[in-house]
C-alpha cells in the first residue's frame, strides 16, 4: 500500500512539474523579422473548380527567444481564392501564433478557383504583422477555364461526331477519350490538352486527328500536373493511340511527359514543326505505319525516340532526333530503333517490309550508338541516311555498315554542339562551331525551305530542325 501511495505521489509531482514548466514558458513579441523557405509560392496552373496540389512554406524564428506572431492572414481575407493552413489549423486569419526559439512552422497553401475567362492570374499574399514590421509571401497561380472529358461506367467518353477544339478552354481528359470511326477532331492553335494519370486518347479506324498549331501559337498535349517540375518527368499519362487506318496531321505541337507519345499501328501521320520529348518508353512507337516528318525535334525517351516495329514507310527530313537523359539511365535511349518484326497481343510474331529515309537530319544519343537496326532475313529492309550527323559505334552495335551505299555524306561521331540538350531548358539549336552547319543537301532543303522557327534554309542548310543564323 505504501509503495502504491509513493508511486501515485511521484506521478502527481511529475505532472505538476511538467505543468509548471509549461506555464513558465513566456512568449514575447518578435523583435526581428521572420525568414521564409520561399518568398513566392508559384502554384500549379489550376482549372475551373479543381483544387490544386498542396504547397508548403516554412516560417523560421531566428531569435533566441519564444515569440508570438501577432497576426498571420491572407490579404484578401475570406474572399481570397486561396486557402491556408497555419500550423495545422485551417482559416484565413490567425492571431498570436506561437513559435519557439530557433524553430519553424509550416503554412500549407491550396487554391480551388472559379475561372472568369479562358486564362487569368490569381494573386494574393500571406501577411505577417509584428512590431518588427509587415512581411509577406506572394501567392501566384494561372487559372484556366476547362472542359472535362471523363470516362466512367456510364460514360464511355467517345466523340461520335466531328468536333473542333479551340483555345477558349483547356481540355482535361480523365481515362481514355476515344475518337470514333470516321470522325474528325480538329485541335486549333493555342489549345492545351491535359491528360490525367493513366489517361490517353484513342483514334479509331478511319478517324482523323488534325492538330493545327502555328509558329506563334503551339498546341500542347501533356499531363495535367502543370508544376514546372513535371515538365521533365515522364509517365504522367499514357499515349495518343492511332488505330489501323487512322490519320494524324500534326503541326506546331508540343507533346511530352507520358509513357509513349504517339502509339501508331498501321496508321498514317504527317508531322511538321513539332516537339516530342520526355517519354518513359518511346516518343513515337510505330507498327507498320507510314510517317512523314519534317522539322521534328525529339529528346529524352527511355527506349528510343522513334521505335519502328513490323516495318512500314518513314521519311524523316530536317529532323533533330536525339536522346539525352539523366533520369532514364537504365534504358536503351536510342535515337532510332527499327526492326521488321513485332509480337502481337497473342505473342505471335508478325513481319513487314521496311523503308526508312533520313535526310539532312541529326540522330544522336548519350549512348555509344544512336541507331539500332534488327534486319529480318527474307524481309525488305531499305534504309537511307543522306547528309546526316550520326552517332555510330560499330556494325555490331548498329546493325548496319556506315559505309553502305545508302549512307551518303555522313558526318560521323561529331558532337552537334547543341545550345542546351537538358530537358529542363531544352534548346536544340546548334552553336556557331557545330559540325552540322552547312552540311545539308540544298536539294533536300528546298523541300523543307523554312526551319522549325520559320527561318529560311535554302542556302547553306544546317542539319536538323534548326537553321543556324
Amino acid at each position: 500500500m505504501k509503495i502504491k501511495l509513493l508511486l501515485a505521489f511521484s506521478f502527481w509531482m511529475l505532472v505538476m512539474t511538467v505543468s509548471c514548466n509549461k506555464d513558465d514558458i513566456s512568449f514575447d513579441a518578435p523583435s526581428q523579422k521572420l525568414s521564409f523557405s520561399k518568398d513566392t509560392v508559384f502554384c500549379d496552373t489550376v482549372y475551373h473548380q479543381v483544387r490544386s496540389e498542396t504547397y508548403a512554406v516554412k516560417v523560421y524564428n531566428n531569435e533566441d527567444k519564444d515569440i508570438l506572431i501577432p497576426r498571420i492572414h491572407l490579404e484578401k481575407g475570406a474572399s481570397s481564392l486561396y486557402k491556408i493552413n497555419v500550423d495545422g489549423k485551417p482559416g484565413y486569419d490567425f492571431k498570436d501564433v506561437a513559435l519557439r526559439k530557433k524553430d519553424s512552422l509550416y503554412i500549407f497553401v491550396e487554391i480551388a478557383p472559379e475561372a472568369t475567362g479562358p486564362e487569368a492570374i490569381a494573386e494574393d499574399k500571406i501577411l505577417f504583422e509584428s512590431p518588427a514590421g509587415q512581411q509577406n509571401v506572394v501567392l501566384f497561380s494561372v487559372v484556366q477555364d476547362a472542359e472535362f472529358f471523363i470516362k466512367s461506367s456510364s460514360n464511355p467518353n467517345i466523340l461520335t461526331s466531328d468536333a473542333t477544339w479551340t483555345n477558349n478552354k483547356a481540355k482535361i481528359i480523365y481515362g481514355d477519350l476515344t475518337v470514333d470511326q470516321n470522325v474528325i477532331l480538329n485541335i486549333q492553335p493555342g489549345t492545351k490538352v491535359y491528360f490525367h494519370k493513366n489517361s490517353g486518347m484513342k483514334v479509331l479506324q478511319g478517324a482523323t486527328l488534325n492538330i493545327n498549331g502555328t509558329l506563334t501559337n503551339n498546341v500542347t498535349l501533356r499531363g495535367d500536373r502543370n508544376d514546372p517540375a513535371y515538365d521533365t518527368i515522364p509517365k504522367n499519362w499514357n499515349s495518343v493511340k492511332m488505330e489501323p487506318g487512322s490519320t494524324l496531321n500534326m503541326n506546331y505541337t508540343r507533346l511530352f511527359g507520358g509513357t509513349k507519345g504517339l502509339e501508331m499501328k498501321q496508321a498514317n501521320a504527317t508531322i511538321s514543326n513539332s516537339f516530342i520529348h520526355t517519354f518513359q518508353e518511346y516518343g513515337i512507337y510505330s507498327i507498320g505505319s507510314t510517317i512523314t516528318a519534317r522539322n521534328l525535334v525529339m529528346n529524352n525517351c527511355g527506349e528510343s525516340a522513334i521505335g519502328i516495329f513490323r516495318g512500314g514507310t518513314y521519311n524523316l527530313t530536317h529532323c533533330t532526333i536525339v536522346n539525352y537523359s539523366d533520369l532514364l539511365q537504365s534504358y536503351n535511349r536510342n535515337g532510332i530503333f527499327a526492326t521488321n518484326e513485332w509480337k502481337n497481343e497473342s505473342n505471335q510474331t508478325e513481319q513487314g517490309a521496311l523503308i526508312l529515309n533520313v535526310r539532312n537530319s541529326i540522330v544522336y544519343s548519350d549512348r555509344d550508338n544512336s541507331v539500332f537496326f534488327e534486319q529480318t532475313p527474307g524481309q525488305l529492309f531499305n534504309f537511307t541516311f543522306e547528309n546526316c550527323l550520326l552517332k555510330y559505334s560499330s556494325q555490331s552495335e548498329a546493325g548496319f555498315l556506315d559505309t553502305a551505299p545508302s549512307v551518303i555524306q555522313l558526318v560521323k561521331n561529331q558532337d552537334p554542339l547543341f545550345v542546351n540538350y537538358f530537358a529542363a531548358q531544352m534548346n536544340l539549336r546548334v552553336k556557331q562551331n557545330s559540325p552540322a552547319i552547312g552540311k545539308g543537301s540544298t536539294t533536300v532543303a528546298a523541300t523543307v525551305p523554312t526551319d522549325i522557327a520559320g527561318s529560311s534554309r535554302t542556302s547553306n542548310p544546317t542539319l536538323g530542325a534548326y537553321q543556324y543564323q
